[in-house]
């Protein structure tokens, strides 16, 4: 309860801030009220006393009584309703005994009342997950992501399998192979001459994936165990949880080169991925990077690249300034990138390891 004194004070802080310019509804909220209480405080233009304490409430008409209570409860405890929601058991009573008991809503209200509302069934209830840690990398080979996806084959119905990962802070495609199964043992394969390409065996790294098994294997996380990894892995069903590798994939399919049609042989898919790999590396100018390529950024070129940009751009603004209205693009480099950025209390960083002299 607010005493007299207190509510004089919130009501003067509140029409000081109106004479401000605040809104009444934004006034009351900083104070831990609503308008229509400072409304009821203030109205006919005098401060007037909260009763609402002590006001009796009174009982609603159209309440259930105790017994009515009681007798829903009856029902639903009959051994052939027990295992019934009320939608079920309501329309059972018009069925089989012509008599309305009580609406579906009112059911579910009296049985929550007595914590009668439990999950049942042999699935599981459904749960909250808290979201995957964010990891944020200033730095090539800090945090990796890759994931798997059909690509077609030579008929309908028969496919091949794209691993691919890649480096969130480079955009480049450290890895991939073209598989005839899905298997941990050939994820392991993916990963293992990735980390030898990249001369990063035994340095920290974050590797993440969806929640398929192909990329949660016994041996697979052995494997990275041994070699110093760490594995992330998405939310059951939240594809959205690994958005680099999600990205990466629709470029590879939507590559005017792309063969709809499905490749004829497993060696003509793997010819074409390595292809593709090679121009999205060295050639493919990325959007989220600036437009470098995966390549330069991942060596460190990216910061030569996009200085002499911004000389050019200086230069044509300075010799041309009637067609400038602001200032020239911005050419900085990105900075830190984050997988998953949602999550702001649980947060790592993972940064490269330097080298030795």
């Amino acid at each position: 309860m607010i005493s007299t004194p207190d509510r004089q004070r919130a009501v003067a802080l509140i029409d000081e801030a109106r004479a401000q310019g605040a809104r009444l509804e934004t006034a009351c909220h900083e104070l831990g009220i609503t308008a229509r209480t400072h409304q009821r405080w203030t109205r006919d233009g005098e401060l007037r006393e909260d009763r609402r304490p002590w006001v009796e409430r009174s009982v609603p008409a159209n309440a259930l009584t105790p017994t009515e209570e009681q007798e829903i409860l009856d029902v639903c405890h009959r051994p052939e309703y027990a295992g019934l929601p009320p939608e079920q058991i309501v329309v059972r009573l018009f069925d089989e005994e012509e008599r309305y008991l009580a609406s579906p809503s009112t059911v579910y209200r009296v049985l929550h009342k007595h914590r009668e509302v439990v999950h049942r069934g042999r699935a599981r209830p459904p749960r909250r997950r808290a979201r995957p840690t964010t990891y944020q990398a200033s730095g090539p080979n800090c945090v990796w992501s890759w994931d798997c996806t059909w690509i077609g084959g030579p008929i309908k119905g028969e496919h091949y399998y794209l691993v691919m990962m890649l480096d969130i802070y480079s955009r480049k495609i450290t890895g991939w192979e073209v598989f005839l199964a899905e298997s941990a043992h050939n994820s392991r394969a993916v990963l293992e001459r990735a980390v030898l390409a990249e001369k990063i065996v035994g340095q920290p790294l974050v590797l993440h994936a969806d929640n398929g098994s192909p990329f949660k294997g016994a041996t697979l996380l052995e494997k990275m165990h041994d070699l110093g990894i760490t594995p992330s892995f998405n939310r059951p069903r939240v594809s959205n949880d690994n958005p680099y590798s999600e990205s990466l994939f629709r470029t590879c399919k939507y590559r005017p080169c792309y063969p709809v049609d499905g490749f004829a042989t497993i060696e003509t898919a793997r010819e074409w991925v390595a292809g593709f790999v090679r121009w999205y590396n060295h050639e493919h100018r990325h959007s989220a990077i600036r437009f470098v390529t995966p390549a330069q950024r991942h060596a460190g070129e990216d910061g030569n690249v996009l200085a002499n940009r911004d000389r050019i751009n200086r230069a044509a603004r300075a010799a041309n300034p009637a067609r400038w209205s602001g200032k020239t693009r911005n050419w900085t480099p990105v900075g830190t990138v984050s997988l998953n950025p949602e999550r702001e209390l649980q947060v790592t960083t993972v940064e490269p390891e330097k080298q030795a002299d």
